[in-house]
């Protein structure tokens, strides 16, 4: 089932820039499709939530919200790659939430244990900026458990309602906060080591410089100035320029 022709008629510059949910690899994507790769990086058995414990998770967290649209906010890789079908699109900002680059990643997604990489999480306090998708009612089951097999495959994220602002008015939306108690959290993290990590993370799902990227790419699109992001940008450049340099012969 394609987008509809005017699930974009808030932001026509974003159409060529979200991926075809039905060509996602987040599409048809299984837990258990990783289990090989985290064995050989020597995760335990028990590194993701188990298929019940997930959707157990899921029908908790939408209780009587099953039965109508729903927005999913996004705010970092969502925001390309949404692998959601939905009928709308609108430009959102969060309240009471802001982004953080507090997801350490050495489970092999944009990092890995000799390269970790760093990706966002949403942290209490301030506002974000993002984008949120509207979720018909007749298919939030199904695009709901696609979601959640990509966000909620470990411990890493609690989802919560969120207020946000549009320009068409307030809407409640889905995020995924961090979980300070989780082994990829990271609220320690100094700046060095978050643009290191963002410098130089790589895993199967690509690198942490693109994603980094990929976001700004979409604030430019949106109009949305985000003066952490761009700085933290300007100092990834840097590193990764200086560190060509000590490598050239």
């Amino acid at each position: 089932m394609p987008l509809p022709p005017d699930a974009f008629r808030h932001h026509p510059g974003l159409a060529g820039m979200i991926q075809d949910p039905e060509t996602s690899f987040f599409r048809d994507f299984m837990p258990e499709d990783v289990d090989a790769r985290m064995r050989e990086m020597g995760r335990p058995a028990d590194w993701r939530y188990t298929d019940a414990t997930r959707e157990a998770n899921r029908h908790a967290a939408l209780a009587g919200r099953m039965d109508r649209d729903l927005w999913v906010f996004a705010y970092g890789s969502l925001m390309w790659d949404p692998a959601l079908l939905f009928d709308e699109v609108r430009r959102a900002t969060v309240i009471g939430h802001s982004r953080g680059m507090v997801l350490y990643d050495t489970f092999g997604a944009r990092g890995s244990p000799g390269a970790p990489g760093v990706m966002a999480g949403l942290v209490p306090g301030g506002s974000c900026e993002g984008v949120a998708f509207r979720i018909p009612a007749g298919t939030v089951d199904r695009e709901t458990e696609i979601l959640w097999r990509r966000e909620m495959i470990s411990h890493c994220y609690i989802p919560a309602f969120l207020p946000a602002r549009t320009a068409a008015g307030e809407i409640e939306v889905l995020g995924f906060v961090a979980d300070p108690t989780a082994e990829m959290i990271r609220f320690d993290l100094t700046r060095a080591e978050i643009v290191r990590a963002a410098a130089t993370g790589e895993g199967l799902r690509g690198t942490s410089y693109d994603y980094l990227k990929n976001m700004l790419d979409h604030f430019t699109a949106l109009r949305i100035e985000d003066p952490e992001l761009s700085a933290l940008m300007a100092e990834v450049d840097r590193y990764r320029a200086d560190t060509s340099r000590q490598q050239s012969p």
